[in-house]
């Protein structure tokens, strides 16, 4: 690519601007940030890259594009851009739903302009340019969303470009990707929003001190519920679907504990808790964690 424009620059966008330079994959690296505390960070770090104003300023001397924004900003973004965009600009972006957000970018691009979704399986519950790191994307996986209107010219060239972050790549349709991620990922934060809103009101109602007693799980969960919140109230309304599916599923296997528990049926419960202690095994087989007691904390 010779040139190189990002769209919002905060821990992903960082870090993808961080690598792009290091590997020399562009000429020029252009920025847009439209948060002022953002933008104050880009330039007392003194990131690579030039920040322009206007996106639509430098679009025209963009190869590639990617939309790092949350989901929500994307209809305004392609609205107010699709008289700067041709047939031959590589567009993705990095969003963790894919279904409904591609219906949005189809319904509001401009004909004969590709697409090419991506979605980048790293990141951290910090979030802005501080938190950038070059190789975030190291060894990661990333889902590039293919189906039968797919631009297989584009497709690889983005598929390429991962592949030079250090992302592994796998392709799959935007249902099966969003099915998969509302159990990988979804509903992980959700419960862990949850989770601790239930310690807050256990807190207020049994006026006790749990903070200072939350050493163990609650403080794993609530590293998970310190996640960015416009990005993830973007994610659970984008899957709606999926979640709420996935939610009548952790719900139904939540009363199936509470009746062992209640009823104290010692077999049944000890083969639920011994069966999903192998997920952990296979996790760390599939090199998707280290192999360390307390996540390799010290």
């Amino acid at each position: 690519m010779k040139n190189i424009l990002i769209i919002g620059c905060g821990l992903l966008g960082s870090s993808l601007l961080r690598k792009i330079k290091k590997k020399r994959l562009a000429n020029k690296i252009f920025i847009f940030e439209k948060s002022k505390k953002n933008l104050s960070k880009i330039k007392k770090l003194k990131l690579p890259g030039i920040i322009v104003k206007k996106p639509e300023d430098v679009i025209s001397q963009s190869n590639m594009i990617i939309f790092c924004t949350p989901m929500s900003e994307y209809k305004k973004l392609i609205l107010k851009l699709n008289k700067h965009f041709t047939s031959n600009h590589i567009i993705t972006d990095i969003g963790s739903s894919k279904s409904n957000s591609l219906k949005i970018i189809k319904k509001n691009l401009k004909k004969n302009i590709s697409w090419t979704s991506s979605h980048p399986i790293a990141g951290s519950e910090v979030s802005g340019p501080e938190h950038g790191k070059r190789d975030l994307f190291e060894g990661k996986w990333c889902v590039l969303i293919k189906d039968k209107k797919t631009n297989l010219k584009h497709f690889k060239l983005v598929d390429s470009f991962w592949k030079k972050m250090g992302s592994k790549t796998v392709s799959m349709s935007s249902e099966k990707h969003d099915k998969i991620f509302s159990i990988t990922s979804h509903l992980p934060h959700l419960i862990a929003y949850n989770l601790v809103k239930t310690a807050q009101i256990f807190e207020k109602r049994q006026k006790h001190n749990l903070l200072k007693f939350s050493a163990g799980g609650l403080r794993d969960f609530s590293r998970i519920a310190a996640s960015n919140e416009v990005m993830w109230r973007d994610i659970f309304f984008d899957n709606k679907v999926n979640v709420s599916q996935a939610i009548n599923l952790f719900i139904k296997s939540l009363n199936e504990f509470k009746k062992d528990i209640n009823s104290k049926k010692n077999k049944s419960i000890l083969k639920k808790l011994t069966q999903t202690k192998k997920v952990r095994s296979q996790i760390i087989k599939l090199k998707q964690d280290i192999n360390k007691p307390n996540f390799g904390r010290d």
